[in-house]
């Protein structure tokens, strides 16, 4: 079964390439499913929107681990930052911890969205370069175990930055964010077209499709670019890579950097979406879950890192539907958050045990997985020899 995955796997890509057919359809399908979805209720076309910011943040991730080889641990910590750059410009909480803004701005500081979101971004990118700078000679798990620690040490930073003086609120978190006003309309409120109206949830579910589909573009193009090229041979040697005039240091700040960036887009999205953010929203399980759905799909490879996005933000709000019965079945004596993770990591150990190189991993990749398969052996002779 997983050779005939192999073969499937790049069939259809080149298919799909070269019929503008089953492109149209896709595209079509792609906008038309929150209308299909509302008619369930807007919970689902909520559930589709979270769905696509993790698409987000996986894509960023992708860059660090799957393009240059540098596992990140840590990698929610940008989203936080994206995320409480976007809230402070964008609510009153600033004003209420110093009354001089207030007497510049007296309704509050409320900075417009193509002013905050790319300050997010730049902010996010900058604590990228300032972790990646550090952590330029540490390999394998001595970074993932700094970048951790970094991870941790800003959701901590951000649950205590309410005293002295009060920025964050702490673990209250800040609230009355504004929404994204694109073309004069608040994306908080309905569209109304005359004949229907939007709700704000499809509003953002087709930003979030634009910026997602942008975002597939510039990593394509990194991927083919001199950079990515480099960036896949420190992934794959980094020693070869240098013997060869790669400069490793410049290019490993620049995958943190672009993929921070990316984080910081996504938090900025996220706070704006939820007019609310709190630290605990950044946990360490955030990270681990988005670094499993880039691994889960294909790492480094854009097609699987999206399907694993897409698969692993959606399935536990999905599984809330089967953990019910389920805790029903048992008398009540399992809890059903409990059981529900219980099964989100069955179908995780499942994915990787029956595909070990993910659920769409990079035609390369596959064929290599296929070959050594194929030969069980090959290791063996070579350890031998």
């Amino acid at each position: 079964m997983a050779n005939t995955l192999n073969r499937t796997h790049p069939l259809l890509m080149e298919r799909f390439k070269s019929s503008r057919g089953l492109q149209i359809a896709f595209a079509v399908c792609v906008l038309l499913l929150p209308l299909l979805l509302q008619c369930f209720g807007n919970a689902w076309v909520r559930i589709a929107d979270f769905a696509l910011l993790y698409v987000l943040l996986a894509l960023g991730l992708n860059i660090v681990v799957g393009y240059a080889g540098l596992l990140d641990l840590g990698y929610i910590a940008f989203f936080a930052v994206g995320a409480y750059t976007y809230a402070l410009l964008s609510s009153p909480q600033l004003s209420y911890a110093f009354p001089w803004i207030v007497e510049i701005f007296p309704n509050g500081l409320h900075t417009p969205f193509y002013i905050a979101v790319p300050l997010s971004a730049l902010l996010a990118g900058l604590f990228g370069l300032l972790l990646g700078a550090p952590t330029l000679r540490l390999r394998g798990d001595y970074l993932a175990i700094v970048t951790l620690g970094f991870g941790e040490i800003i959701r901590v930073f951000l649950n205590n930055l309410d005293r002295p003086v009060n920025i964050t609120n702490g673990p209250k978190g800040i609230g009355d964010i504004d929404s994204l006003t694109v073309f004069g309309a608040p994306l908080s409120r309905r569209l109304d077209l005359g004949f229907t109206e939007i709700p704000s949830v499809t509003l953002y579910y087709y930003l979030f499709i634009v910026l997602v589909t942008f975002s597939i573009v510039i990593c394509n193009r990194l991927e083919h670019s001199r950079i990515g090229r480099a960036w896949m041979a420190i992934r794959e040697d980094e020693v070869a890579a240098k013997s060869v005039g790669i400069h490793t240091r410049n290019l490993k700040l620049t995958a943190f950097g672009i993929g921070a960036i990316f984080g910081g887009i996504s938090g900025a999205m996220f706070a704006s979406f939820q007019s609310f953010v709190s630290p605990e929203s950044f946990s360490l399980m955030e990270s681990v879950m988005v670094v499993a759905m880039v691994v889960v799909g294909g790492i480094g490879y854009l097609p699987g890192v999206v399907i694993g996005a897409l698969l692993l933000s959606a399935l536990p709000e999905v599984l809330r539907f089967v953990a019910g019965p389920l805790q029903e079945l048992t008398g009540g004596r399992l809890d059903a958050a409990i059981l529900r993770q219980l099964l989100i990591a069955v179908a995780m150990i499942s994915v990787m045990l029956l595909r070990p190189s993910g659920l769409w991993p990079s035609p390369d990749q596959d064929h290599g997985d296929s070959k050594g398969s194929k030969d069980p052996n090959n290791n063996r002779s070579k350890d031998h020899g």
